[in-house]
């Protein structure tokens, strides 16, 4: 995360980035417009190619006219028709299976040929947007053909998430890759990482002497977490049946955010300085025992609901979605913190799909004032003051404290200041994958997980997996879709005298 004007002003290396993967959705909804965005905000070199390789039969006019068909329904903004067509004759498409050695012989020959058409230098950008089955085949083909060795280059990897199964096929696969690459070569995508609001939590908490020396156990109270998705899960059965809510966004998605809410300061903003303090943090988070995974972890799973209006069908009723199914669609959790600066402090997490609203946010509230001063007036109850960093959608930061209500009497009412961005530094169009394919293409893996980040996250949730699978069948749906989620997730604060922060659908 270099913040210098230099980077704000530099193109990125040229290169040729490299889609396998390239006729799914993942291309044609984010990563040609996240280019496409790249190009009209000047950050993509102009010698710069794009090579899609994927198992449908098309040739490269063929790719272009598909991307040009699809940049004008999932552009993030109108398409000049001048600079499209000057990147799209920078496409190229290559037909072949991900495991066949002929494929990889013929993506060096077209390398080649678009190394002397488009300049790229010879660097290269490969991007799997592929199923997690195909991610070693394809790193041992790029390394037996060669197309992965530096030589007065540089090759990086771009891999997408799920970055393994558990802790052990995570591992395997970190063992696999790092036969292939060194760790700088390697980047493990988490796209929630490239929005504004998350890379901002650096900079909002090492940046003002407001708010630095209050970010610890002696003013904060408790910290929540929430991920919320309206949506269900969309067709996508077959997958999140193998996956579930656990997997699909705590491991990777909350655990960043935990992690760069919570960790120390690092001694820089390079790569390696901020990922170190992450790694230490995520190192901290005391492992729940078998008990502890039975009161502190809540799972649920939605039926029948309504959700903005619109009638929602229950998980199990969801194509290729088995129909006595025990996958978790929503997760609560309770984690604690085992350093200096967070001792005590619970922080919960919470993320589910088809609940009432799509919000990401994290909620600091600080511990109260004593209540002596108010023991004669009509003051029941202190105003919570929250601090929320909110991600998606309406990223901004808002701020609620209390104030005397206007009159005769002491009553105390809460107030709220909102900031938001797109009120302050107007909105940029994006998908969320611009700043990450920008950082790679100038070798920034800040915004990008270690090898031992995905390890250390796998090590908390892989034993609360172990019990609930050990566990009977868990009564399921045990929430209507449109709602919060299950009683037990409110249990769960309210056993601690604590309550979920009210959000409005």
């Amino acid at each position: 995360m270099n913040m210098t004007d230099e980077r704000l002003n530099r193109p990125g290396d040229p290169c040729v980035m490299v889609i396998f993967g390239a006729a799914g959705d993942l291309t044609k909804r984010k990563l040609i417009p996240a280019l496409y965005n790249l190009v009209q905000s000047n950050l993509l070199p102009k010698e710069f190619a794009v090579v899609g390789v994927a198992r449908a039969q098309m040739s490269t006019d063929d790719f272009r006219q598909k991307m040009s068909r699809d940049i004008h329904e999932f552009a993030t903004s109108s398409v000049d028709a001048q600079l499209w067509d000057s990147f799209e004759k920078r496409l190229y498409y290559l037909s072949g299976e991900f495991q066949d050695p002929s494929t990889y012989e013929q993506l060096q020959e077209l390398l080649a040929t678009v190394d002397q058409e488009c300049g790229t230098r010879g660097n290269y950008l490969y991007y799997l947007a592929t199923a997690p089955n195909f991610f070693n085949d394809i790193m041992w083909q790029l390394g037996t053909a060669g197309l992965a060795r530096e030589e007065g280059t540089w090759r990086r990897v771009i891999i997408e998430k799920p970055f393994g199964h558990d802790f052990d096929s995570a591992r395997a696969l970190n063992k696999n890759i790092s036969s292939v690459l060194k760790e700088s070569q390697i980047y493990r995508i988490d796209h929630y990482l490239g929005k504004e609001t998350v890379q901002n939590i650096l900079v909002f908490r090492f940046g003002n002497g407001l708010f630095e020396p209050v970010w610890n156990r002696r003013y904060i109270d408790h910290v929540q977490i929430t991920v919320a998705e309206s949506v269900g899960v969309e067709g996508r059965g077959g997958y999140y049946e193998g996956a579930g809510a656990l997997r699909d966004m705590v491991q990777n998605h909350m655990f960043q955010l935990l992690a760069l809410m919570a960790m120390e300061p690092p001694l820089s903003f390079e790569a390696d300085a901020v990922r170190d303090e992450k790694s230490k943090l995520l190192r901290a988070i005391q492992p729940l025992s078998p008990e502890e995974v039975l009161t502190q972890t809540v799972r649920g799973q939605y039926g029948v609901g309504t959700v903005k209006g619109s009638s929602v069908p229950a998980y199990r009723t969801e194509s290729r979605v088995a129909p006595d199914s025990g996958t978790e669609t929503f997760v609560a959790l309770k984690l604690m913190l085992d350093n200096w600066r967070w001792a005590g402090v619970p922080f919960y997490l919470r993320t589910g799909k088809a609940l009432p609203s799509r919000v990401t946010e994290i909620a600091i509230q600080f511990k109260h004032v004593p209540f002596l001063l108010f023991r004669q007036t009509p003051v029941e109850q202190l105003t919570p003051n929250f601090l929320v960093l909110r991600i998606q959608p309406n990223e901004g930061i808002s701020l609620q404290f209390g104030a005397k209500v206007p009159g005769p009497s002491v009553r105390m009412g809460a107030v709220q200041m909102d900031f938001e961005y797109a009120d302050y530094f107007g909105t940029q169009p994006s998908t969320g994958y611009e700043t990450l394919l920008y950082d790679c293409m100038i070798g920034d893996a800040t915004l990008f997980q270690r090898a031992d980040n995905v390890e250390i996250g796998w090590s908390v949730v892989t034993p609360i997996l172990d019990v609930w699978k050990a566990l009977p069948p868990r009564s399921f749906p045990n929430y209507a879709a449109g709602t919060w989620g299950p009683k037990e997730a409110f249990d769960l604060l309210e056993r601690d005298g604590r309550q979920w922060r009210r959000i409005d659908p």
